[in-house]
């Protein structure tokens, strides 16, 4: 009797990539296109920096949910992963998904504001991210599937680079790193103990541009900083 054909084998993974089976596993055609995060990761020569680059190119190639279909790229986060300060948004806007990089947009231009002018650091020595790695159509709130599908995104960001402080602007950042259901108005204000981070809650720089009252400025005003009091002067990164 003839010995059976051996199977052939599988050509080996390259480091960081992700198997296609998982692209395609819950049926999405996931738009795919290079990814400015990961050539900006590249450009820095530090530990968390090489760290992400692997989790930057699982969210390029991602198609775990309906977003991967609509976006015109992945927007993984922007700054310097050194940074003891960490800012998170909600999703992805129109001029991010065409840039590639969060808070772009004129809300970007009052959270780099809040970031120079109020709290006196540097932007570009902040970690800046979002819940969601693609933008919702019309920038719509974030659905519960796709919270959970980046879910895992924005945990290993966050345990790669360590961040002593962690600013949530906006509801689904602050109820996503608090595990609390209510108002962000109950949220802000106040110190959270997140797994042995400090968490601070505040309004999302859009909400200040629509309700551009005194009033609603201070309370940014003061939730930022309580992290200053935390972080201490600048410079975040020498």
């Amino acid at each position: 009797m003839s010995p059976k054909p051996r199977p052939k084998k599988s050509a080996a993974a390259k480091p960081g990539a992700v198997p296609a089976k998982n692209a395609s596993a819950v049926g999405f055609k996931p738009v795919i296109v290079s990814s400015v995060a990961l050539e900006e990761l590249q450009d820095f020569d530090s530990e968390p920096s090489r760290a992400l680059q692997p989790v930057a190119e699982e969210v390029r190639v991602c198609g775990k949910c309906k977003l991967c279909e609509s976006r015109t790229q992945t927007v993984f986060g922007t700054g310097d992963p050194r940074s003891p300060l960490m800012v998170i948004g909600e999703a992805p806007g129109g001029d991010e998904d065409v840039k590639g990089k969060p808070f772009v947009g004129r809300a970007g231009k009052l959270l780099t504001d809040i970031i120079e002018k109020g709290m006196k650091y540097k932007r570009e020595h902040v970690y800046i991210a979002n819940v969601l790695k693609c933008r919702p159509p019309g920038n719509r709130n974030p659905e519960p599937e796709e919270i959970e599908a980046c879910r895992s995104y924005l945990e290993r960001q966050i345990e790669i680079i360590q961040p002593k402080v962690i600013l949530a602007v906006g509801l689904f950042p602050a109820q996503w790193m608090t595990g609390k259901k209510i108002a962000i108005g109950k949220l802000r204000g106040q110190v959270h103990e997140v797994n042995g981070r400090k968490v601070i809650c505040t309004y999302h720089p859009a909400y200040v541009l629509r309700n551009y009252t005194v009033e609603t400025r201070k309370k940014v005003h003061e939730d930022v900083l309580l992290a200053v009091e935390l972080l201490g002067p600048g410079p975040l990164v020498s």
